[in-house]
């Protein structure tokens, strides 16, 4: 079956899962936020991804295989050749003597039930075979068993003694985009280069490949990047739009020297923002609030703080998703645009041109924008022109780099912004951290007293209560065997209230500021966090991984 978006409504609608109203609703809605229908539905309260996949398999009157929550076991879904399970968008889902449970997202496959059933009766030797659905993602997502270790890859590339590094480094990403990795690193040794992959916050080996291939793809990389492949004892960037598979990735490329070599890192950015919504990063109903009133002001600044991979620019451009309308003007300035949006200015620095966020601020500020996204304010004169904007009448989104909310401000007096200025234009100062998500195939419970806890955990004695059940991840092919799977964000949020206006125009410290916050309601990121653990979202591990209750 065609499951295109006139089809999924239509299913929706006649097995109930959603009524006229909500199809309604959800079409004005997924326009004006230029999203797809599905996307939409799926980011929404309307339906989760399960509920999806069983009006789907409700509609086609078979079952519904829940892969995510119960993943395939490998030695299973290898009875299958890469082959035959590619062709017909198969995997085992559970055998029995008589039986085998096939899942697919394709079951109206017209190959499958005229020739590929027959075909798989004689391949696992069986008389019955059943059909059930499973989503598209889950279905790749198993594929993955097919996969050989890089260095069996890197071997059967290399043993035909043909100059193959074009196809060590596509492996290499595509590898990397397969498991969600943000960056790849390679860091050279004395006699091989170690691959790392950082996913979901947290560096893994990826594999290791021998030095002198790894010339020939740093070469390849320089290439592609627009840099000098003959100069090596001085740190280069560049960008790639690498094509994968028919379609394109964006990446951006650090070289530096160091003792053995050169290292290369690869940022991997994607090509349309990731339909997030302020709620599925993380955000509580009274932060989310608190940021989406901010954002209806029409002028002030809203500051994004936190370490570089913290989730900064994805938080505001959910926010800047949810802006986004015909009526307003957006204009950003970043380095590099990392997400495109439809219906969004967005200009790339460029130092070569002399296109630098200062420079660039000034030409936007006189292109009659309504909201102005600055990728990052690095130093004072940005600063000043971005607090300056704020106070002309535009509504001015930025990141910055801090520690925490309350740092952030005391760090913008420092580096010259006048407090008579920070405190006119402020509204808002968020400070975030990314934590692993529980695996939710692998999750389970400990009920812990507080004296266990205490001793467990010392920094954070005095938040426990008299009980407490917190959870872990046992570790599942689905995570694979880390007991985590995904991310989200932990947040603090400081209002630019009356009295912390009053108190900027003081030169406080970030003990001050917060103690006024505190006082005003704000909560730590450890408390936001707190209670993403209680509720078996992330780990208590995992939560002092990234903060820790703040003294003040």
């Amino acid at each position: 079956m065609n499951f295109d978006q006139d089809n999924i409504k239509k299913i929706l609608l006649e097995t109930g899962y959603l009524e006229k109203s909500d199809i309604a609703i959800a079409e004005k809605e997924a326009q004006e936020l230029k999203l797809t229908f599905v996307d939409y539905i799926l980011n929404s309260n309307l339906l989760n991804r399960d509920l999806f996949g069983q009006a789907i398999a409700e509609f086609l009157d078979i079952n519904y295989l829940d892969l995510n929550s119960n993943p395939p076991v490998r030695e299973l879904v290898l009875e299958l050749s890469e082959e035959l399970a590619r062709r017909y968008r198969i995997v085992i889902f559970k055998r029995t003597p008589e039986k085998v449970i096939i899942a697919t997202d394709n079951p109206d496959n017209e190959a499958l039930i005229h020739e590929g059933i027959e075909e798989l009766k004689r391949v696992l030797n069986v008389q019955d075979i059943e059909i059930g659905f499973s989503l598209t993602e889950d279905i790749d997502e198993s594929f993955l068993f097919y996969r050989a270790k890089l260095e069996t890859r890197f071997s059967e590339l290399t043993s035909s003694g043909k100059i193959v590094t074009s196809e060590l480094l596509a492996e290499i990403i595509h590898d990397a985009i397969i498991y969600r990795s943000s960056d790849i690193h390679f860091e050279p040794q004395k006699t091989k280069v170690l691959i790392r992959f950082r996913i979901d916050g947290i560096l893994h080996e990826a594999g290791t490949m021998p030095k002198d291939y790894y010339e020939n793809v740093l070469n390849r990389v320089k290439v592609l990047a627009s840099m000098r492949i003959d100069e090596h004892l001085t740190p280069q960037d560049g960008a790639i739009r690498f094509e994968l598979n028919k379609k394109f990735v964006d990446l951006r490329v650090s070289v530096v020297p160091v003792i053995e070599g050169e290292k290369t890192v690869i940022r991997i950015l994607s090509v349309y923002v990731r339909n997030f919504s302020l709620t599925e990063i993380g955000m509580s109903e009274e932060n989310r609030i608190a940021f989406e009133l901010s954002s209806k002001k029409p002028f002030g600044m809203i500051l994004v703080v936190g370490p570089t991979g913290s989730g900064k620019s994805t938080s505001l451009y959910a926010l800047l998703k949810e802006l986004n309308a015909s009526s307003i003007n957006i204009t950003t300035i970043e380095d590099p645009v990392e997400y495109k949006i439809e219906g969004v200015n967005q200009i790339q620095v460029n130092q070569r041109t002399n296109l630098t966020f200062a420079n660039g601020l000034r030409s936007i500020v006189r292109q009659d924008p309504d909201i102005i996204l600055v990728g990052e304010i690095r130093d004072q004169e940005t600063a000043e022109i971005a607090v300056n904007s704020a106070l002309t009448g535009h509504l001015l989104l930025s990141t910055f780099h801090a520690n925490d909310a309350a740092t952030a401000l005391p760090r913008l007096l420092d580096i010259g912004v006048e407090p008579f200025l920070l405190s006119s234009t402020l509204e808002l100062v968020i400070s975030q951290r990314l934590v692993r998500r529980i695996c939710e195939n692998c999750r389970y419970s400990q009920e812990f007293s507080a004296e266990e806890l205490k001793r467990i955990y010392p920094s954070a004695k005095k938040f426990f209560k008299s009980k407490e059940t917190f959870y872990k991840g046992k570790g599942c092919p689905s995570c694979n065997n880390t007991g985590y799977k995904g991310s989200s964000a932990v947040f603090e949020i400081i209002k630019g209230t009356t009295e912390m206006k009053d108190l900027i125009l003081k030169n406080p410290n970030s003990n001050e500021i917060w103690r006024l916050a505190y006082a005003q309601g704000s909560r730590t990121m450890f408390e936001d966090g707190l209670e993403k653990v209680r509720s078996g979202l992330t780990s208590m591990e995992e939560l002092l991984r990234v903060t820790k209750p703040l003294e003040f």
